[in-house]
């Protein structure tokens, strides 16, 4: 049952993945912030293989961002 659970987990969290790297892609913003934003994602993305839940916080957070339209400092 727990496996189910975490395939469940798994399926989420790479569809808000795949959700957040397209906004992210079509987001018109400085070039500078979109790379911040890539750079921040992949490292999301990264943390899936080891911490499943931590990856779905983190991009909850992310997502929370976009949504209210904070953005980070471009480099």
């Amino acid at each position: 049952m727990e496996r189910d659970s975490q395939l469940e987990l798994y399926q989420a969290v790479a569809a808000r993945l795949k959700e957040a790297h397209t906004r992210v892609r079509e987001l018109q913003v400085p070039e500078g912030v979109r790379m911040t934003l890539s750079r921040k994602l992949l490292a999301i993305t990264a943390a899936a293989k080891h911490d499943l839940a931590g990856t779905a916080r983190r991009l909850d957070r992310l997502m929370k961002d976009l949504d209210e339209g904070r953005f980070p400092e471009g480099d």
